[in-house]
């Protein structure tokens, strides 16, 4: 006799979808940790619509979008859902699984009734007038991440996708191993194979931050089947035969080298030097691994702000940095230079269409992709694995939660159509970097403010508040000794530059000492002004909110402003406000 809920691990009869079923939910009342935000509990299994089928989820894939999820940052995902008029007051997760379909609706023609598939994590809205003209449904207005931007993943009983998500599920693998791999491998795939006018072939080399991690993992396997050359970088010496034995031609332990961060400024010769010699040093160790003087003619770029100097740097002449994500951080700095005179393409890439995620899991179906599986999980300990990545202390590699799957080790029915020998991880082996920016961070869009967006709130301050009044000035034609005496002798850092009343200039400190470089003392206090100033005045008014001025002198990089007052048809220069004035009343406030 049918039942209205089922226990987990109990399988209804294949075909038969009860109304009820068990699910990890996260509540807007408990956001907050993964161990408190995610909680058990009945809810009814979802109808579907013609183009949607319902999985029996046998196992999921852990991944760390719903470790946002369940903070409620950066994106509160319910109350963005309920906007968009979905009522459901809570979120079910879960951007992988395997399972087995238990109901279609009347348009679908792909899967039937008892297929067992794997469930990639893209959908949109098939009749998108984007999508209806052919265009790649991922720039599609309606493309979302299903498990995250969607209700209803892969943490229920029962889960409800689009028919087009299914994918057939590689039987020589386990339930929690076929669960484990497509959100990362159909990255690695689009970025890796998605560019016609950087095509990856045969011989090209490519350099894959983050080797032994799971977006790493699967790019080695992609780029090695596609006859092309894999290096890792990889952050320790224990992970080289890990990496090895996924086909990566040799590892760079990127904790050897010390030039990583935002490029030093290009005025700063001895910076830019060090820099330099660290970025060159590293080339050299990409040639040591390949026996000859080859660069990498893509870089397979996801933790940004702290690599994509040395990324761009390295990469070859017409050749392609791919980058999906900033893990270190979004602000990254680029030497243009390399850009435009060595004609190389920098490529932002965000998960993968039908096409790219079918050719990924082909690779899988051939036993070409392993699925990289570090650990799983009963379905009790779905918040523990959450928990351990919210901790940075989950293993390198892809992780997965058992659901109907009784047991560790089920679902295999097949012998591996390739043998492959794969070196485990060490068995103490964690993240020891910071764990990642949000890649769903939401990006402004074009469309008016509303009351939904959170206002910062100013409290009044204006630069006139906090401004020092008066300038202290020089001449552009006095030598550095006149100019750094004035700094020395008012206690300043800058000293604006004044030529027939007009500010056209500062000179800093830290231009008095680059002008030290490469010159004897003598003949750096010689030289004038006007040789080593910063041309141009970054100015504000006094009557501008010191909120944003401070937005103006962090936005350029800078420690302070000219203030400038409206006289007539001019601006006049009356001041200066600093990052030392700021501070100062900080202190004493």
């Amino acid at each position: 006799m049918a039942k209205d809920l089922y226990d987990v691990g109990e399988a209804p009869p294949v075909g038969e979808v009860p109304p009820k079923m068990h699910a990890w939910l996260i509540r807007p009342e408990r956001f907050g940790e993964p161990k408190v935000g995610f909680q058990v509990e009945v809810v009814d299994v979802p109808p579907i619509k013609d183009d949607e089928v319902i999985v029996y989820v046998m196992a999921a894939g852990v991944n760390y979008n719903n470790v946002w999820a369940s903070l409620g940052v950066p994106v509160n995902v319910i109350k963005a859902r309920n906007k968009a008029g979905e009522p459901e007051e809570f979120h079910i997760g879960g951007s992988d699984a395997s399972g087995i379909i238990y109901k279609v609706g009347k348009d679908v023609t792909n899967v039937k009734v008892g297929d067992e598939v794997i469930i990639h994590c893209g959908i949109w809205d098939r009749n998108c007038p984007s999508v209806r003209k052919g265009i790649d449904p991922m720039y599609s207005p309606t493309f979302r991440i299903w498990g995250y931007e969607t209700n209803w993943g892969s943490f229920p009983q029962f889960t409800k996708v689009q028919a087009h998500q299914c994918m057939p599920r590689p039987k020589h693998m386990t339930w929690e191993g076929a669960a484990a791999y497509t959100l990362v491998g159909a990255t690695a795939y689009r970025m890796l194979h998605g560019w016609p006018e950087n095509p990856l072939k045969k011989d090209d080399v490519v350099l894959i931050w983050g080797g032994a991690g799971g977006l790493g993992s699967m790019a080695i396997q992609i780029v090695k089947a596609a006859g092309a050359i894999p290096i890792a970088v990889i952050s320790d010496d224990s992970k080289i035969d890990y990496c090895m034995s996924l086909g990566a031609k040799g590892c760079i332990n990127r904790r050897n080298f010390k030039h990583w961060g935002m490029l030093p400024h290009w005025k700063d010769h001895v910076g830019y030097g060090k820099w330099l010699r660290g970025v060159r040093e590293f080339g050299s160790a990409i040639w040591e691994i390949l026996g000859e003087r080859r660069a990498p003619n893509m870089v397979f770029e996801h933790p940004g702000e702290t690599t994509i100097p040395t990324s761009l740097f390295v990469c070859e002449t017409g050749g392609m940095v791919v980058i999906c994500a900033g893990t270190t951080g979004y602000n990254a700095t680029v030497d243009l230079r390399y850009l435009w005179m060595r004609q190389k393409r920098v490529q932002g890439s965000h998960f993968a269409n039908d096409d790219q995620s079918y050719a990924m899991n082909n690779l899988a179906l051939a036993g070409l992709l392993d699925p990289c599986m570090s650990r799983a999980f009963t379905f009790d300990e779905l918040p523990d694995a959450h928990q351990l990545m919210f901790e940075n202390q989950h293993p390198h590699g892809n992780m997965s939660v058992l659901v109907g799957a009784t047991e560790f080790g089920a679902g295999v029915t097949a012998e591996a159509p390739t043998a492959s020998v794969r070196v485990a991880l060490p068995a103490d082996d964690v993240h020891d970097t910071p764990h990642p920016y949000p890649l769903s961070e939401p990006l402004p869009g074009i469309e008016p403010a509303d009351d939904e967006i959170v206002q910062f709130p100013d409290d009044g301050t204006t630069v006139g508040d906090r401004m020092s009044h008066g300038l202290i000035s020089c001449s552009p034609d006095d030598t550095l000794e006149t100019a750094g005496r004035l700094m020395v002798d008012k206690d300043v850092h800058a000293v604006v530059v004044l030529d027939n009343d007009e500010a056209v200039g500062v000179i800093s400190m830290t231009d008095m000492v680059l002008a030290r470089q490469g010159r004897t003392v003598a003949e750096a206090r010689q030289l004038s002004v006007r040789e080593m100033m910063t041309v141009g005045c970054a100015t504000c008014d006094a009557a501008m909110p010191l909120s944003e001025a401070i937005t103006e002198m962090t936005g350029k990089r800078i420690h302070r402003l000219v203030v400038t007052e409206k006289s007539g048809d001019r601006d006049v220069p009356i001041g200066v406000i600093s990052m030392t004035d700021i501070v100062r009343r900080m202190m004493t406030n």
